[in-house]
């Protein structure tokens, strides 16, 4: 009885979010370099103008939060863990400081210009990781709100659509092999679909290295999240709210679970690549939901001072990649 309870609470909500993620998604299939969650944050930020009933904003939140965890889980289906050791470790030094530039950037520049909340740590992992998708998987575990998610994924978009332009243009001015310009795009842009699409515009090879790299970067997600968690945790047991096993991102574990199906080929790839593809449109349903739940006039209202941070990380990431890849001689 409860369950069916929860069931009707619900669907209303989820129902509208799907309707609305659907041409989200198909446009975010036709503008690959905008994609389906920016199409769909733009969309429920739009709607939100509109009164709605009080009987959709239980199934709204829940699209936000939980449908996003499990969006995260079925990414999984699209990750090869054999690819990745490969690439790892011949990527595994330029990632490891390219995330650490991020992170510290995102802290430093964040407490120069004051910032409150968690937009700081949402845009310096977004920018160190894998965008949105590093976003949805950090939101749950730092209790970040809609709005703060929102502003996030929008400056994290800024800069990847000025990557696509910017770094293939860079690379011919430094001259860059196939191999150094396609680990500059996979560790220093963010979103796949950016790196995609600055990749192959510098040539095959590139491209095919580039998405390889922003795979294997993406699995940074499993050990920022948990890191994440553990200091949540702190902060929490020092105001005596501690939870752990509330806090902890159980979501992660599902999605190296997923990961090590695929690679193991427990599944036929066609059903795996299925699996990641909805996970990918849950990702826009909840970025919808998030839209719905974020008022513009607020969202305006933080200023220029998010969009510097991104700035800021952007920037950093993309020197200490070449930097460490010049000290590697791999360019």
């Amino acid at each position: 009885m409860i369950k069916n309870n929860l069931f009707n609470n619900i669907m209303p909500g989820a129902f509208i979010v799907t309707i609305i993620a659907i041409p989200a998604w198909f446009l975010g299939t036709a503008v690959p370099l905008m994609g389906g969650p920016i199409f769909g944050i733009l969309f429920g930020m739009i709607l939100a103008f509109l009164k709605r009933p009080a009987s959709l904003n239980f199934g709204i939140s829940f699209t936000a939060k939980k449908v996003l965890q499990y969006a995260i889980i079925l990414l999984g289906f699209e990750m090869n863990l054999i690819h990745v050791f490969a690439v790892g470790s011949q990527s595994l030094l330029i990632m490891i400081s390219t995330i650490s530039a991020a992170l510290i950037t995102a802290w430093l520049v964040g407490r120069y210009l004051r910032l409150t909340g968690n937009v700081n740590i949402l845009i310096g992992v977004g920018t160190a990781i894998c965008g949105g998708s590093a976003i949805a998987a950090a939101a749950p575990v730092i209790a970040a709100t809609d709005k703060e998610v929102a502003y996030s994924i929008s400056t994290i978009f800024l800069f990847n659509i000025a990557a696509v332009f910017i770094f293939p243009f860079l690379g011919h001015i430094f001259r860059m092999n196939d191999m150094g310009f396609g680990m500059w795009a996979g560790t220093a842009i963010n979103d796949t679909s950016s790196v995609v699409a600055a990749g192959y515009s510098y040539s095959q090879a590139a491209g095919n290295f580039a998405t390889i790299v922003k795979l294997t970067r993406t699995l940074m997600i499993v050990p920022i999240t948990i890191a994440l968690a553990i200091l949540t945790s702190r902060k929490a047991e020092n105001t005596g709210s501690f939870s752990f096993s509330r806090i902890f991102p159980w979501f992660i574990f599902g999605f190296i679970f997923a990961s090590i199906i695929n690679t193991i080929e427990f599944l036929p790839s066609s059903l795996c690549l299925t699996l990641a593809q909805i996970g990918k449109f849950f990702i826009v349903m909840a970025m919808v939901a998030i839209g719905l739940n974020t008022h513009l006039k607020q969202l305006i209202g933080n200023g220029i001072k998010p969009i510097f941070l991104g700035l800021s990380c952007w920037i950093a990431v993309a020197i200490v990649s070449l930097a460490v890849q010049h000290y590697l001689h791999i360019w």
